[in-house]
């Protein structure tokens, strides 16, 4: 009978604390690292004064492969965080921006969503009502604005603003992560001037004008894997906002609406953003 291996030795504190200044250290240097890259980056793309750096698809795949590959004992939330605040800083440092809110519902919501997800050495330019968030995203050089996600009908049919060449589109919504007791869980969607290639199509969001409401209009927007994320009238009629999938998305859409009885005035795409993607239960 062969004897039992001995018993790895328990490491003392002093050696474990070396281990984490080593971990400490290789992170801060990987970090300088990715620096000198993000630099040669911007001599390749010359970004640093041509527009938004934002890229909402490759971060909407980043954070994915994050959540899925994490395990242990960090919290996922405070993992989430460090690395919003590197994407986050690092776009900025390509091309510097500004995140302008709408805070006419509550100023903590909207500024706790802005720094978890862009970081504290972006600008935070606070403001009463979307219009003045969108006229500001307009005459900047590569702004992004943020309005809350959530169905309302306050503040009107804000999201007619996007319509037309030219104007400021839905590019992403967040978070990309989604899960119970989110840090940053006011779902939001972030606006920026077109995007071009940069945008993700997963889902295509429409402002829709109606002739009336009924609720078989709804089921009708679900039952092609869409959703209503807002709904506001005015002199025209009714106004919606609604996001849908992206193959083929506006036609599905108008054949769901017209089957069910809608009267379409109009149907004017303003943007797309990935897939929700949650964890947790």
């Amino acid at each position: 009978m062969s004897a039992s291996s001995p018993a790895a030795p328990i490491p003392s504190l002093a050696d474990l604390r070396r281990d984490i200044d080593r971990i400490d250290e290789t992170m801060h240097r990987l970090l300088m690292e990715r620096g000198e890259i993000i630099n040669t980056l911007i001599e390749t793309k010359k970004t640093a004064a041509s527009g938004s750096a934002f890229r909402p698809g490759r971060e909407a795949e980043m954070m994915r492969r994050l959540a899925e590959r994490h395990r242990g004992i960090l919290p996922l939330d405070t993992v989430e965080t460090i690395w919003r605040v590197i994407i986050g800083t690092f776009t900025y440092v390509q091309a510097p921006y500004s995140v302008h809110a709408d805070i006419a519902g509550g100023d903590a919501s909207m500024r706790d969503s802005a720094r978890f997800h862009f970081g504290f050495t972006v600008p935070f330019q606070p403001h009463f009502g979307p219009a003045a968030v969108i006229e500001a995203v307009a005459a900047s050089a590569g702004d992004l604005g943020i309005f809350s996600a959530q169905p309302t009908s306050s503040g009107g049919a804000w999201w007619r603003a996007l319509e037309g060449a030219g104007r400021p589109k839905i590019i992403a919504r967040l978070p990309f992560i989604e899960r119970p007791d989110h840090p940053a869980g006011t779902p939001i969607f972030v606006i920026a001037k077109p995007l071009g290639d940069a945008t993700v199509r997963e889902l295509i969001v429409f402002s829709i004008r109606l002739e009336r409401w009924s609720p078989a209009f709804a089921a009708a927007i679900a039952a092609i894997g869409g959703s209503l994320d807002g709904s506001a009238g005015d002199a025209q009629g009714l106004s919606i906002l609604v996001s849908a999938p992206g193959e083929n998305a506006e036609q599905k859409l108008a054949e769901a609406l017209a089957a069910a009885g809608a009267g379409i005035g109009a149907i004017h795409e303003i943007g797309s953003h990935a897939r929700r993607f949650s964890v947790g239960g």
